[in-house]
């Protein structure tokens, strides 16, 4: 029996099967579009979701409040009578760190009996996913809560964030480009390269143009970046916003690159698809800086 668990956001983007298997607990924000509140509990097909915004529809997400995760942390700790490690959604995208943040806070005033340690992972989709995923070995491999979370600190700026997408409508609205940058762009069949820095922001690269051009800036910049880390990527994670075929295409040339053949491929999940729209690629893998 492990001596803690370990919690995440809906927005680590993990597979169902995958949740299931390791036993995590989940802290869901919610996302609503057409005047309807989905969640965890409450969700809609990813497909569907992906159809609807290709369509215009324009989803609105929200975070996880202090008593949410209040709430989930007394739940967890007590069925499974365990200490918990919360691997929480960048604070550089969104409040929900800082709310798990004061959930624990206030359970140590309040001498709760099971110990809720709070990182900022910094990191966003399937590379918060992939930090949950070197703290599920840690423990499943008998490492204790302090050995995993000291990793994980120690580590967390290694986990390299590099992504594109199909429609630049999408960052626009979100602020990340400007609307003449997106018209423009739009155009001239313009992608950007972007990544998560190490405040956990959303952060330009570069522009290639084309599709399978900015498919393979992903890999390109995985060469230069991988560094010393080369050896730790056992596995690599993919996230893509209802486009397969494209994040095959990316996997492919890992392997082929890097002779790297075990991957996770999973969706850009509602809550940050919403921000990063259909077509999004996301690479996500160990290096030397993000």
């Amino acid at each position: 029996m492990n001596s803690f668990i370990i919690t995440t956001d809906t927005t680590a983007d993990l597979p169902e099967e995958y949740i299931a298997k390791h036993n995590l607990g989940i802290m869901s924000l919610t996302y609503t579009m057409e005047d309807v509140t989905y969640d965890r509990e409450n969700p809609m097909d990813v497909k569907e979701f992906y159809a609807k915004m290709r369509a215009g529809q324009l989803p609105t997400t929200s975070q996880v409040n202090p008593e949410t995760a209040k709430e989930l942390f007394i739940k967890l700790a007590n069925e499974h009578n365990s200490d918990i490690l919360h691997i929480a959604f960048s604070s550089g995208l969104s409040g929900s760190y800082n709310s798990a943040r004061i959930a624990a806070e206030e359970l140590a005033e309040e001498n709760f009996p099971h110990r809720i340690t709070v990182i900022d992972s910094l990191c966003a989709s399937l590379g918060e996913g992939l930090l949950v995923h070197k703290a599920v070995s840690m423990m499943e491999n008998g490492k204790s809560l302090d050995e995993t979370a000291e990793w994980i600190e120690a580590n967390k700026l290694h986990l390299v964030h590099n992504f594109t997408v199909d429609d630049l409508f999408h960052l626009y609205r979100g602020g990340r480009v400007s609307k003449t940058a997106a018209f423009i762009g739009t155009v001239i069949n313009l992608k950007p390269i972007l990544h998560v820095d190490n405040e956990g922001h959303l952060i330009p690269l570069s522009k290639v143009r084309g599709r399978k051009k900015s498919l393979t800036a992903l890999v390109d910049s995985m060469e230069k970046q991988i560094g010393s880390y080369r050896d730790q990527n056992d596995i690599v994670f993919i996230s893509h916003g209802d486009c397969l075929e494209d994040a095959q295409f990316v996997a492919d040339q890992v392997k082929a690159r890097f002779g790297i053949d075990s991957f996770l491929i999973n969706y850009v999940g509602s809550t940050i698809g919403a921000h990063s729209g259909p077509g999004t690629v996301a690479l996500f893998y160990m290096g030397d800086y993000r």
